[in-house]
């Protein structure tokens, strides 16, 4: 890829050409953390004659699987997201995501190609917490902007992916001057194609619709989920598993995965979107999900991580959230401790198979 690198390129401030690669790559194999063995590895393919990297999807609805992503492809992602967040050579950005991940290969990806500044730290909740001197751009997940934002300040432009954000973080987020995005994107997709503007001149309502990129448009399949055409990935479309409300070809709101729709008495429930709504009055990690019932085929319920009174919740909650009669959870089981996908997603199969085998 050497085509591709960028002569501005630097690695906390040290310009590296494309031939140092392959020396920063083998000294944090041999020297590093874990996490930076992981970064080592993603370079060493990076500049390998092979014209694909291998990927492991996240693993949030099923096995993790390995895919092949094109590197031409990961490079005209990574054109594009500078083009439409306007960061050019010279950005200062950080990475504190993962290199096993498909979010922290393309920090990497975009740095190299767009020419900048790049500093990683170790993955943690609280990345921003040492951070010295502002930066321009960094991508978080949802955990980790609740836990950052005291140092939300230091950054001019933040992207936020890798699970739903919580209408109360949403709020909180439009009082920031910082521009801040929601993502909607996934492996498949090489990362983002869709934003949702929370802070920043381009900021619309919280309950507000994702917003395709330059030249991406959607589409709906007939089991109601979004249907990708982008220019960088190819003639074929990317079929999703995600349900959305299709507002325009360009335009949608996520409703939630088609495997996780809960059919209760022939109303079909969003789990994700009813979580969206619950989340700001939970003070424990929580997710919803069906069972099977005998008079409603399926019904709604709430696992919740730790322990307390599930019937003392389901009525507190009533009393904060307005929710239609059929849409609450019929019952609440705790669990001491979520399942966790490699990425630190909850891994929702197999913590609803540890308390099925727990129940029984």
């Amino acid at each position: 890829m050497k085509h591709v690198h960028h002569a501005a390129f630097c690695l906390n401030r040290i310009p590296y050409s494309y031939e140092d690669i392959a020396e920063i790559a083998y000294s944090l194999i041999k020297e590093g953390e874990p996490f930076e063995k992981e970064i080592g590895d993603f370079l060493l393919d990076w500049i390998s004659d092979s014209p694909h990297i291998v990927q492991q999807t996240s693993g949030s609805t099923g096995p993790p699987k390995p895919i092949l992503l094109e590197k031409e492809k990961m490079v005209a992602s990574a054109r594009a997201t500078g083009a439409y967040f306007g960061l050019g050579a010279g950005t200062r950005a950080l990475l504190c995501l993962p290199a096993s991940t498909i979010a922290g290969k393309m920090m990497w990806v975009r740095a190299m190609v767009l020419g900048w500044s790049l500093y990683y730290v170790k993955p943690s909740l609280n990345p921003l917490k040492e951070l010295g001197k502002p930066i321009d751009f960094t991508a978080l997940t949802p955990a980790q902007v609740r836990s950052s934002l005291k140092s939300l300040p230091k950054v001019g432009r933040l992207i936020i992916g890798g699970a739903p954000v919580s209408r109360a973080l949403l709020r909180t987020l439009k009082n920031f001057s910082a521009e801040i995005y929601e993502t909607y994107g996934m492996t498949e997709t090489i990362t983002h194609v869709a934003v949702k503007p929370i802070s920043g001149p381009r900021a619309i309502s919280p309950d507000g619709p994702f917003q395709a990129l330059p030249d991406i448009r959607f589409e709906q399949d007939a089991r109601g989920c979004l249907v990708v055409y982008a220019p960088y990935l190819g003639e074929e479309p990317v079929v999703t598993n995600d349900q959305v409300e299709l507002l325009s070809e360009t335009t949608f709101r996520w409703l939630g995965r088609a495997d996780r729709v809960v059919n209760s008495g022939g109303i079909k429930l969003f789990p994700e979107t009813l979580e969206t709504k619950l989340s700001e009055f939970m003070d424990h990690r929580f997710f919803l999900a069906g069972e099977k019932d005998p008079q409603l085929g399926e019904r709604l319920v709430m696992v919740v991580e730790g322990t307390g009174d599930g019937e003392a919740l389901l009525a507190s909650l009533k009393e904060k959230v307005a929710l239609e009669k059929n849409h609450w959870p019929r019952a609440v089981y705790w669990t001491e401790a979520f399942a966790e996908t490699r990425s630190g997603k909850i891994d929702r199969p197999s913590t609803l198979k540890q308390l099925r085998a727990k129940r029984t």
